[in-house]
């Protein structure tokens, strides 16, 4: 390991010295795993025609944009990068910092150098200068290879900086299509820049600044969140101005990793870092935004990090080395969520990094508890307590979780997708209200007293009953009539109850009908009528129904949501078809759902979800065992449309039976006397055995055999 080591470092080493030779020895600097000269960029600035193309940016006119920065106050400056970019002004250099490996520790030298306006920075070397590019704009040209430099450049702001190390990244003759969010004249670049920092409407994360027209373009986006789109684009006038300060989600990040190449030149380079989990911690943790890092390529437990990544180098030509053993750890995204917890349900909100296509859903309900999200930095999933479909668990007095899904493709589940658990704790014990009153009395006298006051939560039960409302059924015949009672059991409670998205679930196979709806009004009145006050309470609701069920299950579910409300619930106004087929209003004690706006009022919604099941049996059993009665009977039929019909045939059952018997006996008798005849005097006298009129009744074969064989037997004798 630590040969391959050694070979990246005199591999970048003999790539430094492939530059032009200094004018005077400078100091080599060996860091850790790589190599830099301090002569790189001193061989650049003092270039023999460097000089000329420094007098050819100067304009005589013009005042030096940074001739008041001595003067600025500390927390007004700020700084402003340009990769891929060198200054060149030897007339102009003040120092040059070797083995300084942080850009962060270049740019806080030059912050305390009243006289510094800007510097270059490479790794491994700081140069500073008391000029900058917009005093001699033609000194500032592209880096030479193998490595790229960072131009940075100070300026006295008129709108305070954030802390962060530096304020935007230039990015010279390009700009972002297609996400402007507001459009004005500003008077230079600086002034754009301050627009955009000054911004309060929305996050401005990035400008547009055009040289020609003075057109200074705001943006709700920057490189990073619009990564994998077209938008940032070369052009010839603009100058891209990135915003550096604006607030970005670390909490949630994936890093994906790139195999075989790492960056020329980095912003921080820690040493004796234990693990790349460690270093991971330093990006996310860095006072800039952080986008890439590498560890144990360049040395052994060296961790360096980066504000570049794919995404803001597509200007840059050639920024990695090609390294087979080496990867670099790219920031693809991250995630911030919080979860509001509100009086019926649970929303949960996403801030991220990168414009977001897929969707977010509960993990148990992706098809029915779910939120499509198209190109967005910020999306939510509201999950309701009382919400079948979401599926939110209660855990506990007052805890409720759910389990909640981030799915970047419409279908299928990635590695990139992402599980969150989400919990809401409420404190639902009774609470202690106290006023106190400062009466502002002098001397031995209280000078306050207090009010107690204990409001306890209603209990609210619902019970089936009969129409009555004495007896509670537990079971139930369809058609019966039923009543569904809301109550308030205390009935010294200051609260009185409306009722509202009221539902039959079948006990099977969750099949459901709404039987009120979310205005508190029934859909349905031949199944469910309105909710009505009982007369000996207001604290009592009353429905009534006939009973019925669901073709699959003999077990129904009610469940409905139940507000309590102080003093009085008002009612709503339903639409109710009578017996001639005409609407006529009636009142309801169901209640419209509020509004999500009506939240941030002071008075909460304090639903309570009421379940209450049923046996109810249909009358198709009882009629299968009639018809099996009537075939075996065979004596009578049946006429269901008769309502007399069941005493009709149960006296035809005890004539006809009584019938049988009498018949039966005369045939034994007839059997018995034929039989002793034949004894006595055989022959065929059975015909008088014939006579005595039985072939009047119906025949049966109990005689039928008796003929055949007597008669067979006549003959015989």
């Amino acid at each position: 390991m630590a040969d391959r080591h050694l070979g990246w470092a005199l591999l970048l080493t003999a790539a430094i010295s492939l530059l032009p030779a200094p004018a005077s020895p400078q100091e080599t600097v060996q860091g850790p795993g790589f190599a830099a000269k301090a002569s790189t960029l001193a061989a650049t600035t003092l270039g023999p025609s460097t000089t000329a193309a420094r007098d050819r940016g100067k304009t005589g006119t013009e005042a030096a944009p940074g001739a008041g920065v001595a003067d600025c106050e500390p927390d007004m400056i700020g700084f402003e990068l340009v990769t891929g970019y060198v200054f060149t002004a030897p007339d102009d250099l003040l120092d040059s910092i070797p083995g300084t490996l942080m850009l962060t520790d270049c740019l806080e030298a030059c912050q305390n150098n009243d006289t510094c306006h800007s510097v270059n920075y490479e790794t491994g070397l700081c140069v500073m200068f008391s000029s900058n590019a917009d005093k001699y704009p033609g000194a500032l040209t592209k880096s030479q290879f193998p490595v790229f430099t960072i131009y940075a450049q100070k300026s006295c702001l008129g709108v305070k900086p954030c802390e962060r190390a530096w304020c935007f990244d230039r990015v010279q003759a390009h700009r972002l299509n297609g996400y402007v969010q507001r459009q004005q004249t500003a008077g230079s670049r600086q002034e754009c820049l301050e627009l955009c920092l000054g911004e309060r409407e929305f996050p401005c994360r990035s400008a547009n600044f055009n040289n020609v027209t003075g057109v200074c373009e705001l943006s709700d986006m920057d490189r990073l969140t619009v990564a994998g789109h077209s938008a940032f684009e070369a052009a010839t006038d603009s100058e891209y101005l990135e915003n550096n300060c604006v607030e970005v989600p670390v909490k949630l990040c994936e890093f994906k990793k790139l195999t075989g190449r790492i960056l020329k030149t980095v912003d921080s380079v820690y040493q004796e870092v234990g693990s790349v989990d460690e270093c991971r911690e330093l990006c996310l943790n860095s006072p800039y935004r952080c986008h890439s890092y590498d560890y144990g390529d360049t040395g052994d437990l060296v961790c360096r990090l980066s504000h570049h990544s794919r995404a803001t180098l597509s200007d840059i030509q050639d920024p990695y080395l090609n390294v087979a053993e080496a990867s670099t750890y790219e920031l693809s995204a991250c995630y911030n969520v919080t979860i509001d917890c509100r009086a019926g349900d649970m929303v949960a909100r996403i801030k991220t990094s990168k414009l977001f296509n897929g969707k977010i859903y509960a993990k148990g309900s992706p098809n029915s508890c779910v939120k499509d999200v198209r190109e967005s930095l910020d999306f939510e999933l509201e999950m309701a307590y009382d919400d079948v479909e979401c599926n939110v668990k209660h855990q506990g007095l007052g805890r409720y979780l759910n389990d909640v899904v981030i799915q970047h493709h419409d279908t299928i589940v990635t590695s990139s997708d992402l599980g969150l658990a989400v919990t809401c704790q409420y404190d639902l014990t009774n609470k202690t209200v106290s006023n106190e009153v400062d009466l502002g009395v002098q001397g031995d006298v209280k000078a306050a007293m207090t009010e107690e006051v204990i409001v306890d939560s209603p209990n609210v039960a619902m019970k089936i009953t009969d129409r009555a409302g004495e007896d509670i059924k537990a079971s139930a015949e369809v058609g019966d009539p039923l009543a569904l009672r809301f109550e308030i059991l205390d009935r010294n409670s200051p609260y009185e109850i409306f009722v509202r998205e009221l539902v039959a679930m079948d006990g099977v196979d969750s099949s459901e009908i709404v039987l009120i709806d979310a205005d508190g009004c029934p859909t349905d009145h031949f199944i469910m009528g309105p909710l009505y006050k009982s007369s000996d309470s207001g604290k009592i609701l009353l429905s009534y129904f006939d009973a019925f069920k669901f073709p699959s299950s003999e077990v129904v579910q009610f469940r409905a949501l139940v507000t309590p409300c102080m003093p009085t619930c008002e009612p709503v106004q339903c639409d109710q078809e009578d017996a001639s087929g005409e609407l006529r209003s009636v009142n309801s004690f169901g209640r419209r759902r509020r509004r999500r706006r009506d939240t941030t009022t002071t008075t909460s919604r304090d639903d309570l979800l009421l379940v209450e099941t049923i046996q109810i049996t249909d009358k198709f059993g009882f009629n299968r065992e009639k018809r099996n009665y009537n075939a075996t009977s065979a004596f009578f039929s049946e006429d269901p449309s008769s309502p007399e019909g069941l005493c009709v045939n149960l006296a035809g059952v005890l004539v006809s039976g009584a019938v049988l018997v009498a018949v039966q006996v005369v045939v034994l008798l007839a059997w018995s006397y034929v039989w002793q005849r034949r004894k006595t005097n055989p022959g065929p006298s059975i015909n008088l055995g014939l006579g005595l009129g039985f072939n009047h009744v119906a025949r049966t074969d109990s005689l039928c055999k008796l003929y055949d064989v007597s008669y067979g037997h006549g003959r015989r004798y």
